[in-house]
């Protein structure tokens, strides 16, 4: 048997496109033909299911073996095997429609996994590395010859009598001078780590040393022997695939130690399992989630019939849920999968849906069942369900019952419980219920205590995500706005029909306010006369809630740059109910007038953070002498 002929692909031009277009990406030469290999060995096992295969199986098992001196890579498997029409029918007939188009559509072409899962060239990513391919082949078939197939990367290929004497299939690879990188044992199997870790049928690489029982020393004791096995990199039946109920937590937690070796353990997870309108199944944890984002990110894998793709699933699960990690695996998203398909695709839509509902059920669940653990997780989970609500309104719509909002007394209420909770005390004339917060409690003490003693309840917003979430909640909310505990002062935060008159008359709030307009050096101070509760503090420096929201927003890139060029604005409110102001007047000496004036100023600007350097220096000398 021998026959020459040309690969009918209707153009000369095409191994030279595989490789321009796929040579940075070529590793997945790699996956794709032990992929093939293991689907092989998988239908030669469900023949012999079904019936349509008696002969012996043997183990089943795929080898990748490499010579460096050969310069060849090996992939052999004990699967179905080919005859020689086989090999004509599904490696020579790669069959591209319009040849001309193909070229012109992917001449810019850099997602070389598009090129791939368009066009079926699995196999033929073998060229991207290779200047010779050869296939030693004998199929399963009763009275099958071996056959051998040739191609040099040109369209001409060669197939004859092969020497084959076991079912299966051996592709060797012939390595050309750019790619020699994949001769070394150790890229090899990084990337067999990387595809294979999971596939669902033993994948062997070369052998490793064991230490086996060896009987007993003449001492009694048991001795051990070294002998070689062979290295199997793959753990064939992971986890997701197996039921929840077959799972304890150990197994569960010892899988996420496999994943992230250096991860704290996870808060809980979620097993997928649904067969309908689409095949997913995986696991997914959920971490302790800190405040920096980008560390969390992109590290959920996905995998298709456990071949790991890719762990940039941004398109399969929603933007919020990628600070999860774990695995996801479907069949409906296709091995050879690019950007372009998971955008356009139906199911991958589907999937995503779907993934939010598991997630808000879980927690919904965790909430039902025992509030008071779920409360204990808000500090590491918080964030999550925050980030939820502010960018996914489907999850909004599950989450706003199990979302909570925690106060500076470390107490947990849910949205429509904390509404309850303020909305006598916290009205303000207008119909709006105030929501006061803080986020820096140790900085904004004074605040908060002021604020505290008119039984206002101040909440604690401190992450990462808590600026667009006060924005959210405005937004979200009916008739809600939210304050920040030193954007005024207490009295003043929510406005109400009946006020405090201050004690002074006109002529003495001009007077105060000329003293105090004085003894300022910073920029951008407004002084105002104010009636406060005689027991508040003398003066108090505040910004504008409004202003200093603008200004954070534009710090964070949130589109507000006009606000962020602005100086800063402040509004010095100085208590004409205290009697400090009434020392000030009584004094007739300018000196001492400036003098305590300042050292009101200062202590207001040190409970804000704002006095550093010399002026802190400065105040530190003064209040020494005054004392």
């Amino acid at each position: 048997m021998e026959e020459k002929g040309t690969i009918s692909i209707h153009t000369e031009n095409i191994f030279p496109i595989i490789k321009k277009f796929l040579y940075s990406d070529n590793e997945i030469f790699l996956r794709e033909l032990v992929s093939n290999a293991v689907d092989a060995v998988q239908k030669i096992k469900r023949l012999a299911a079904l019936g349509q295969y008696n002969g012996e199986l043997g183990n089943p098992l795929v080898e990748v073996a490499v010579d460096a001196d050969k310069k060849t890579i090996t992939i052999t498997d004990n699967g179905l095997g080919m005859t020689a029409e086989e090999i004509k029918k599904y490696i020579n007939q790669v069959a591209f429609s319009g040849a001309s188009e193909f070229v012109e559509k992917f001449k810019d072409a850099k997602d070389a996994n598009e090129i791939i899962g368009k066009f079926g060239l699995g196999f033929y990513s073998a060229f991207m590395v290779s200047d010779l391919v050869e296939i030693q082949t004998l199929s399963y078939q009763d009275g099958a010859e071996p056959a051998r197939w040739v191609c040099d990367g040109s369209t001409s290929f060669e197939i004859s009598a092969g020497n084959r004497t076991t079912r299966g299939t051996e592709i060797t690879l012939h390595i050309n001078a750019e790619s020699e990188e994949f001769l070394s044992k150790n890229k090899l199997e990084e990337i067999l780590e990387k595809y294979g870790k999971f596939l669902p049928v033993p994948i062997k690489f070369g052998t490793r040393t064991e230490h086996v029982a060896d009987g007993e020393d003449e001492e009694g004791k048991p001795k051990t022997v070294a002998v070689e096995v062979g290295n199997i990199i793959n753990t064939t039946n992971p986890i997701w695939t197996k039921a929840p109920a077959d799972l304890s937590d150990e197994e569960y937690l010892a899988f996420y130690k496999q994943l992230y070796p250096y991860a704290e353990d996870p808060l809980f997870w979620i097993h997928l399992n649904v067969d309908y309108p689409f095949n997913l199944t995986g696991v997914l944890y959920f971490p302790k989630v800190k405040n920096d984002f980008d560390m969390q990110r992109n590290k959920i894998k996905l995998f298709s019939r456990q071949v790991f793709i890719t762990d940039e699933v941004k398109d399969i699960v929603p933007e919020f849920l990628m600070l999860l990690h774990g695995v996801i695996d479907s069949p409906d998203i296709p091995l050879n999968v690019s950007r372009s398909f998971l955008q356009a695709d139906s199911n991958v839509k589907k999937i995503n849906s779907y993934i939010t509902k598991k997630v808000a059920d879980k927690l919904q669940e965790l909430f039902n069942k025992d509030r008071k653990g779920y409360e204990e997780k808000w500090g590491d989970i918080g964030l999550f369900v925050k980030y939820g609500l502010v960018s996914e309104e489907k999850f909004y719509d599950k989450a706003k019952d199990f979302a909570l909002l925690t106060n500076t007394k470390n107490e947990n209420y849910t949205l429509g419980e904390y509404h309850d909770k303020v909305k006598d005390f916290q009205t303000d004339k207008n119909g709006q219920v105030v929501y006061i917060y803080s986020t820096d409690p140790a900085k904004q003490d004074t605040f908060i205590q002021s604020a505290n003693k008119k039984d206002y309840d101040v909440l604690l917003m401190n992450s990462a995500i808590d600026n667009h979430f006060i924005s959210f909640l405005e937004n979200k909310l009916e008739k809600t706005l939210l304050k920040r505990v030193d954007s005024s002062v207490a009295d003043k935060l929510i406005e109400k029909d009946e006020a405090i008159e201050s004690v002074l008359t006109e002529e003495q709030a001009k007077k105060v306010t000329d003293i105090f307009t004085k003894a300022i050096t910073k920029p951008g101070m407004q002084v105002e006369v104010v009636g406060l509760n005689p027991e508040e503090l003398p003066v108090t420096v505040t910004m504008d809630e409004f202003m200093r929201r603008m200004k954070e927003m534009a710090q964070m890139g949130g589109g507000m740059g006009l606000y962020g060029g602005m100086p800063d604005s402040y509004k010095v409110a100085i208590n004409g109910n205290h009697k400090l102001i009434g020392k000030i007047l009584l004094t007739d000496n300018e000196e001492e007038q400036g003098l305590l004036a300042k050292q009101a100023i200062d202590l207001a600007l040190l409970a804000q953070g704002m006095l550093t350097g010399a002026e802190l220096t400065a105040f530190v000398s003064r209040s020494v002498n005054l004392i």
